[in-house]
């Protein structure tokens, strides 16, 4: 048995050593005692991680309040853009003039759209500067369902005393005018009309309804075929379910906002406090509305920029002098020296351009009908 034993221990190693030899595989159990493993290498420092960037301060924001009118006409779509412009943050709060203006003036608010100009002698107002921006048309709306198509100043002298009631006097139905207005005090729309009327923006008026603001009036004159109310050319223009009245036979449109040959026309402003300890950024956006981009926002809304028709401005004295006339049953049919100083000055300054060559047609379309209402060719 000792023999044997040796036999199998001398053979097994006999094996092993040919195993290892041949390099075949060794049974895990059989194999020598593995070496002391190596230490395992070391894991390469972490890089640092980068400083990490420091977040991009942005413009300072601002607060912009104001009527409806103004809004719709431009601000909405010129904060919009100026937003991303990444020129800074505007906080919309439509509502009213007065709110606006009031909110600028005690500080909650930093600019404010207003369809007026400043009221003189009211306190809220003084320290606060009116930038006009944009000339817009204040234009008479009915539903599409009245006949009527025109009416004059004098008419509506009336109808907004309280004189004239049928709408059989301007053209329509026999059927009583159900006059709107805007129940909030000094709004810009109603101002401009009762200024240019009665020349006294503040002027008390016959309206058995009356709304907060024109984008509700202009919901009730819809559905109302005898309704009679005014708000803006921007905000109804292409709007089915309104129909624009003329005024003095003359509608309203861009072109004849721009040669001063409609009637009705002002500046919508926005208006600001300079002392104000945001007014940096406040100006900021003030001077956008004025910049080319901004222009081109206003020319899309059936506006006028400020600076398209700079003869307009001057004119606004001469104008309402005008519109005093019809009032009272007096004057010409129309006004024609704003189309013509408007020709003459784009010319001018602008010869080129395409809004000189409109003007130019406009002012001789508007002497050519001067001449054929004087029967003579002579200007």
């Amino acid at each position: 048995m000792k023999n044997a034993k040796n036999y199998t221990f001398s053979t097994f190693a006999f094996a092993f050593g040919l195993a290892c030899a041949l390099g075949a595989a060794v049974p895990a159990d059989a194999q020598a005692p593995a070496a002391a493993a190596k230490p395992a290498a070391a894991k390469p420092a972490a890089k640092k991680a980068a400083p990490v960037a420091a977040k991009a301060k942005l413009p300072p924001g601002i607060v912009w309040r104001g009527d409806r009118a103004t809004e719709r006409a431009f601000v909405a779509d010129l904060a919009k853009q100026y937003e991303l412009s990444k020129l800074g943050k505007v906080t919309m709060q439509p509502f009213s003039t007065i709110s606006g203006i009031d909110a600028v003036n005690d500080g909650t608010a930093d600019v404010a759209g207003s369809a007026r100009p400043a009221m003189p002698g009211r306190a809220e107002e003084t320290n606060l500067t009116f930038y006009p921006v944009a000339w817009e048309a204040m234009v008479p709306i009915t539903s599409p369902k009245n006949p009527a198509d025109s009416v004059t100043l004098k008419q509506l002298y009336d109808i907004y005393s309280g004189q004239l009631k049928s709408w059989k006097d301007l053209g329509g139905a026999d059927e009583p005018i159900n006059l709107y207005a805007i129940a909030a005090p000094l709004d810009g729309v109603d101002y401009v009309l009762r200024k240019y009327i009665y020349n006294k923006g503040d002027q008390p008026v016959w309206a058995g309804r009356q709304y907060m603001n024109t984008a509700k009036l202009e919901e009730g004159v819809t559905i109302d075929p005898h309704g009679l109310g005014f708000t803006t050319l921007s905000s109804v223009w292409g709007n089915k379910s309104i129909k624009i009245l003329k005024v003095e036979g003359i509608a309203a449109s861009t072109a004849t906002v721009k040669d001063g040959s409609y009637p009705l026309y002002a500046p919508l402003y926005l208006a600001a406090k300079k002392d104000s300890k945001n007014f940096e950024a406040t100006e900021k956006f003030i001077n956008y509305a004025s910049s080319d981009a901004g222009k081109a926002i206003i020319r899309k809304h059936q506006l006028v920029p400020i600076d398209d028709a700079p003869a307009l401005m001057t004119e606004l004295e001469k104008n309402s002098a005008w519109v005093s006339e019809r009032v009272a049953g007096r004057g010409e049919p129309r006004p024609v020296s704003a189309p013509i100083a408007t020709a003459d000055y784009l010319i001018r300054t602008q010869p080129n351009s395409v809004e000189a060559q409109e003007a130019k047609a406009r002012a001789a379309e508007v002497m050519a009908q001067k001449k054929a209402a004087k029967g003579t060719d002579k200007p």
